[in-house]
């Protein structure tokens, strides 16, 4: 881990170095065009905006001093092609494009916003809002580059006591380890679990990996009596329920 760690900080650090402030922009100064997005927001509403205008906005406020929003804004989207992309993307990988202080307050942002969309699931039973566990779902994974394996640990009453990433890979693989997944559950006082991958190739058809992974968590649970609810596989902007397919 502390080697991943390394790797990540010097990723960053030589990420900063190669980022150059873009300086130039034809048009409107970005205060300018920063009071027009603005105006138009409290005259229409945040959805009047499009993407690269409202991720523009959102730069003005954190970007580095002589670079133009816009053309900082352009640069993510062509990089990684959405918004739910470009706050899905690691801290290295944003740091290439905008350099590290605006790549913090991006993550910071995305951050923020699964803290808002986790917290009904530590109020109410997650069985019963299945909802906002996919909307929360999607905000966490359906824009990473690389899948990732996460367990959502509940309590007696089905409530979220911690969402917890246990596995990270490449493009089509992260690796699980039931024996973990369980020591985790023990140490946690959970009584059952939620399990969730994301696919970054966007198929939302699981893998015969996928369901032998499956089974394998689901016995192990049973043998510590720890309930395997349903497996997610978040593939972009949808959510697919192993349970719902028949494969649970």
């Amino acid at each position: 881990m502390a080697d991943r760690i390394q790797a990540d900080l010097f990723a960053v650090s030589s990420a900063v170095q190669e980022f150059t402030p873009v300086r130039a922009f034809p048009g409107p100064s970005p205060l300018d065009r920063g009071g027009a997005l603005r105006r138009r927001v409290a005259e229409q509403g945040p959805r009047a905006l499009a993407e690269a205008e409202t991720l523009e906005l959102l730069l003005g406020r954190c970007g580095l001093a002589g670079s133009h929003p816009a053309l900082l804004a352009g640069a993510l989207l062509r990089r990684f092609g959405s918004l739910p992309q470009v706050f899905g993307a690691t801290l290295p990988e944003l740091a290439l494009v905008v350099g590290e202080p605006v790549a913090i307050e991006l993550k910071l942002l995305h951050d923020l916003t699964l803290r808002v969309l986790e917290f009904p699931m530590h109020k109410r039973c997650v069985l019963s809002s299945w909802s906002a566990v996919h909307a929360y779902l999607k905000a966490a994974l359906g824009g990473r580059s690389r899948e990732a394996f996460h367990v959502l640990f509940l309590d007696k009453a089905n409530q979220l006591i911690a969402d917890e990433r246990m596995g990270e890979g490449t493009v089509d693989h992260a690796p699980v380890y039931p024996r973990e997944v369980m020591r985790r559950s023990l140490e946690l006082s959970a009584s059952s679990l939620l399990i969730v991958h994301n696919h970054p190739t966007g198929s939302s058809t699981p893998s015969a990996a996928d369901i032998e992974m499956t089974r394998r968590v689901v016995e192990a649970g049973r043998a510590l009596g720890i309930a395997i609810h349903d497996h997610f596989l978040v593939a972009g902007d949808e959510v697919v329920s192993f349970k719902g397919l028949g494969l649970m």
